[in-house]
């Protein structure tokens, strides 16, 4: 599969987003997308309890171990690559995790403004 060019938010090289446990569409640690990526995994976040909570209790339980998916379940403190729209109604809702910018995809801006990533940026 052929990935869209590795540009961060920022117009330079995207950094990793997290390899423990390892994320993104790709499953190689970084925010990467492509057409075929509907979800738009492209926020690199840094988890919290409560947004793990929120994230569970609108139907997206990443919390809990999925063993026959190879997924370990994520805590605070893990990054993971969001969908831009989940990142989104999380912002809305008062609970968005912080994010890494250098490591969030140029095409989260396609659903988040860059204003709204900034002011959760770490």
């Amino acid at each position: 599969m052929q990935k869209d060019d590795s540009i961060n938010v920022r117009g330079t090289e995207l950094l990793i987003c997290g390899t423990d446990p390892v994320t993104g569409f790709f499953r190689d640690g970084f925010c990467n997308t492509r057409d075929a990526d509907q979800g738009s995994h492209t926020v690199c976040a840094i988890m919290t309890d409560e947004f793990l909570a929120f994230s569970k209790y609108v139907g997206n339980d990443l919390s809990t171990p999925r063993p026959q998916y190879g997924f370990v379940g994520l805590k605070a403190g893990d990054s993971w690559c969001l969908c831009a729209t989940r990142f989104l109604q999380a912002h809305h809702e008062g609970c968005a995790p912080k994010v890494h910018l250098e490591a969030t995809h140029q095409r989260a801006l396609e659903i988040v403004p860059i204003e709204v990533l900034e002011e959760n940026a770490v």
